[in-house]
């Protein structure tokens, strides 16, 4: 009987365990309200944050920003590259956005600010498949780096 007892209960201490690690989460960009602006470095850049982030099917982005000033758009991948802003899949300008992710794979986000986009201010975040969210430390969802090249605008090119 002893030996049931203790079975049930680690049964039960994993299943909540499972329980927590599948609930969906609100992930604030950047980790930090003032995190949506133009990067001062590459290591300041959205995109590193998003790579050490695990996100899921259900969790939800959100950014605080000033509405007056700034956007967030989420575009395709040949947008976010291009850093082109005309033809937004969505366009988030009330400073207070909440996005829910609801499929697996790569989101794409740049700023609406003209020249902002090109000076780095963007993200991919990349959406864990629901077959590896049951089995957290499986393999890791790909870093935006993979998804698509480098985030920030070479030096170079912030130089007007």
């Amino acid at each position: 009987m002893a030996s049931f007892s203790r079975s049930l209960c680690s049964s039960l201490v994993l299943f909540i365990i499972f329980l927590s690690f599948s609930e969906a989460r609100d992930h604030l960009i950047g980790g930090k309200s003032d995190a949506w602006k133009v990067p001062s470095s590459e290591s300041d850049s959205l995109n590193h944050w998003a790579e050490k982030t695990r996100f899921q099917v259900g969790d939800s982005l959100m950014w605080k920003f000033d509405g007056s000033k700034d956007s967030v758009l989420q575009v395709a991948k040949r947008d976010y590259v291009t850093c082109n802003t005309s033809s937004p899949i969505e366009t988030y300008t009330d400073g207070n956005t909440k996005v829910k992710l609801e499929r697996s794979g790569p989101y794409y986000f740049i700023s609406g600010a003209e020249g902002h986009c090109e000076k780095g201010q963007k993200v991919i975040v990349v959406v864990m498949s629901e077959k590896h969210s049951r089995f957290i430390g499986v393999s890791p969802a790909p870093s935006p780096a993979e998804v698509e090249g480098p985030a920030v605008a070479p030096t170079s090119m912030l130089q007007t």
